[in-house]
Order: structure tokens, then C-alpha cells, then sequence
């Protein structure tokens, strides 16, 4: 199980902004190696324990944050992202860039964020596991007439399949009724997503 971000991990206003130039060129640099096209209009990003200490810092920094109760609210929010072996927990992003496209994809794309399939090996010999969502999250942003333009999703990859990613071919697809498509995961995505799995079962790293 991935240990959760602590109080412990979370830099103080004046550490992080001596460090904060440092770190996001960190973050930036992962995140073109995580962060993966689907089709024209979704991307996704695989989040790890790197990119969610960044969005909680960055709240923090933002928000002006000086108690560690509110830096810990920060932290309840985001720690359910953290994968855990065998897990790839991304963030959704339906990129949208004019009204006239609001109008028209998000009615559409209702149900998107349990639409998310990861697909592993080729030919006659591929498993599809399909992701989950948090029903806290789907309480606040699943709509029957709308969807949110950002979602927060799970795929839990069975042990023979947490395997078999190493080796063979992996797609990350979304086969929603309104917009199918699919994006195979390159050798150094997914090296980053086996060093996470790897970190995450170290001795130690339990909650």
C-alpha cells in the first residue's frame, strides 16, 4: 500500500519558495512523460507521489495556507490520488478552448470519466480492465445533462495484468458511445508508472 503524503512531506511558505523553481521544472519535465493524448480534445495525466505533493504545495503557496489543519485538508483531498501497485490513478482534463465547443462536447460526454479502459497485450490475447471512480467525486461532478471538464480516475490492474505490463502492449482507451479513441503508452511512460509500483511496495512505504 502507498504510504499517503504526511505534514512531514509538505515544505513550509519560505522552503518551498526557495525551492519551487527547482521543482517545477522536476514536475514539468515527469509530467511530459505522464501526461498522454487521447483522441483530440482529453488528455490524461498519470498522476504518482511526485505530481500530488506539487498540486498540494502549490495550493498551499496559493491559498497562503499558515496552519498545518488547512495544509491537511489540502492533503485529505489529494491523497486518494496516490496509485498503489498495480494502479495507474490519472487525472482527465476534456480540453475545451471556446464556448461554442462547451456547448457542444460536454452534454455529449456524460458518463466520460467511466468510459477509461486500459487494454494490455495484442491480437487474440488482450484484457481490458476497466477504471473506477471515487463515489465522492462522482457525487460532485457527474451530471446527467453535463459533464465536468476534469475527472479524477482509477484503473486497479489485476496481479497477471500488473505483470504483464511490463512487457507487452498497453493502450489507455476511452470507448465512450460519443468519442472512442485510444493511445498506446510509450516504453518510458510506462518505466516511470513501474518505478511508482516499485517505490510503492518498498519496505516501509505502508500507510
Amino acid at each position: 500500500m502507498t504510504r499517503p503524503l504526511t505534514l512531514a512531506d509538505i515544505r513550509d511558505g519560505r522552503e518551498y519558495e526557495r525551492e519551487r523553481d527547482a521543482f517545477r521544472r522536476e514536475v514539468i519535465a515527469l509530467k511530459r512523460t505522464r501526461r498522454l493524448e487521447i483522441g483530440p480534445i482529453v488528455s490524461v495525466v498519470l498522476e504518482n507521489r511526485t505530481t500530488v505533493r506539487f498540486q498540494v504545495e502549490e495550493m498551499a503557496r496559493a491559498e497562503r495556507m499558515s496552519t498545518d489543519e488547512q495544509v491537511q485538508e489540502e492533503l485529505d483531498v489529494y491523497n486518494p490520488l496516490l496509485p498503489g501497485p498495480g494502479e495507474l490513478s490519472m487525472t482527465l482534463f476534456v480540453e475545451l478552448t471556446s464556448e461554442a465547443e462547451l456547448r457542444e462536447w460536454l452534454p455529449k460526454l456524460v458518463g466520460i470519466e467511466r468510459s477509461v479502459v486500459v487494454r494490455i497485450g495484442a491480437g487474440d490475447d488482450v484484457h481490458e480492465v476497466r477504471c473506477t471512480v471515487d463515489p465522492a467525486h462522482a457525487s460532485q461532478l457527474t451530471r446527467e445533462e453535463v459533464t465536468a471538464s476534469v475527472h479524477y480516475v482509477r484503473v486497479s490492474l489485476p496481479p497477471a495484468d500488473a505483470t504483464r505490463f511490463a512487457t507487452e502492449r498497453v493502450e489507455l482507451a476511452i470507448d465512450h458511445p460519443d468519442y472512442r479513441h485510444g493511445v498506446e503508452l510509450p516504453p518510458a511512460t510506462k518505466a516511470s508508472v513501474l518505478a511508482d509500483w516499485s517505490d510503492a511496495d518498498a519496505p516501509g512505504a505502508g500507510a
